[in-house]
This record gives C-alpha cells, sequence and structure tokens, in this order.
C-alpha cells in the first residue's frame, strides 16, 4: 500500500529499485567511504573519484531480490552472467562422485554482473569442498580444472544430484560460501559469492533437457537451466 507522504512513498521506491548490498561487500564500501574522506582533503576531484569508487563498488556486491519458478522440478541459474560453455564433463573429484561425464553448463560473470551466487533447486547439501588452484582467465575452458574452485553436492527434494561450482578468476581472489554439509535450501536463496569476475558451472543429473543456448544471458534465481528427468519408483 502506497503512503500519502511524498517523501515516505520516494524512500519506498527507493528501496524498490536500490537492490540491498551482501554483507560482505561492507568492508569494502566502508573502507572505500574512509578513503573518500581522506583523499577530499587534499582535492575534490581526487574525492569526487574516490566516491564514484566506493560506488561501483557497492554496485558490485548488490544482492537484488530474485523470484524463482514455481516448477519444482527445474534447475535454475546459480548466476547472472553469459552462458560460455556447454559440454560434458566430469564433476570435481574432491566431491567423490564416479569419475562419469555429466553435462555442464559454464555461466561467465564480469565485473559488471551481480556476483552473488544461488542454489539452483529447494533440497539438501550433502557436501561442501574446496580446492585451492590457479587464477586463470573464468572464461578458459581449463578454469574448470585449474583454478581456485568451491564444489557443492546437493540433492534436490524429488532426488536428484546437482554440482554447483565456484570457480575464481583472474581478478576474483576470494570466494565465499556460506553452507555447510545437512544445510536445508531453497531454490534461489543466496549461498555465496566471488569477488570481481568469475565463473559459475552447474553439472546436471543424466536426461536432464537443457532450457538455454550458449551466447544466452541468465538471471541468478530465475532463469531455468534445465528440466530435470522423472525419477522412476
Amino acid at each position: 500500500m502506497s503512503s500519502g507522504n511524498p517523501l515516505t512513498h520516494a524512500v519506498q521506491l527507493a528501496r524498490e529499485t536500490i537492490p540491498p548490498m551482501h554483507p560482505a561487500g561492507r568492508p569494502f564500501v566502508l573502507g572505500g567511504l574512509a578513503g573518500t574522506l581522506v583523499l577530499r582533503r587534499f582535492s575534490k576531484r581526487l574525492g569526487v573519484v574516490g566516491a564514484l569508487a566506493t560506488a561501483a563498488t557497492a554496485a558490485f556486491f548488490r544482492e537484488p531480490k530474485r523470484v524463482p519458478p514455481v516448477r519444482t522440478d527445474l534447475a535454475i541459474a546459480s548466476a547472472d552472467g553469459l552462458v560460455s560453455l556447454i559440454e560434458e564433463a566430469t564433476p570435481p573429484p574432491e566431491l567423490g562422485l564416479p569419475a562419469e561425464p555429466r553435462l555442464r553448463v559454464s555461466v561467465f560473470l564480469s565485473v559488471f554482473d551481480v556476483h552473488v551466487q544461488r542454489i539452483p533447486a529447494t533440497g539438501v547439501i550433502e557436501k561442501v569442498a574446496y580446492r585451492p588452484g590457479k587464477f586463470l582467465s573464468a572464461d578458459l575452458d581449463k578454469a574448470s580444472d585449474d583454478n581456485e574452485r568451491n564444489s557443492v553436492l546437493m540433492r534436490t527434494s524429488d532426488g536428484h544430484e546437482l554440482v554447483v561450482v565456484q570457480i575464481a578468476g583472474l581478478i576474483a581472489r576470494r570466494i565465499v560460501c556460506e553452507i555447510a554439509d545437512g544445510d536445508k535450501v531453497d531454490a534461489g536463496a543466496t549461498y555465496g559469492l566471488i569477488r570481481f569476475g568469475s565463473r559459475v558451472d552447474l553439472y546436471l543429473p543424466p536426461g536432464s533437457k537443457l532450457l538455454v543456448r550458449k551466447g544466452q544471458r541468465t538471471i541468478g534465481g530465475e532463469t531455468p537451466i534445465a528440466e530435470l528427468p522423472t525419477l522412476e519408483g
């Protein structure tokens, strides 16, 4: 319900338009504000540059509200970005899964994309495994194998296995994951982020029907990536 007070209405519109910031971004923004105040003492121009850099940092850590599809038989995008690769690949070995290829959809995130990651389906987290590695450009094929990564194995409420992998990029140097083994999770919920340019891989179960193409842009928490197969029994 809208308020009759113009100021209150303006504040309400601003809250609905400007997405909130993920808590991981607060130290960077606060540091940027402090730096801007210091620069402003020496030069107004430097102060403006500092303010713009701080605003850009706040935008990078934005966490917009997303509404997942009603259907429960879908695997939805875990990240905003560009579908850069669709191929058969073996899931990360640290998850302890059989070394059998599965359909993998890779989404590349530029520094301008929303960088929080979201749960692809409702279910339970079975394993979270971090592995250090290199910091190659995230759009390279070998980034999935060589780069620092954090892998998540989950089982959907319908019994499907899904694997989501956060992969650091050329500039990204920190992966944040806020879930643990045994956690119950909802489709579209934020579970982590990668700082400053990265990639997210989603491994699908056999029999999944792909719903995206290479070169398509995805919206994390909303875009359907695949229709999951019906389990017998």
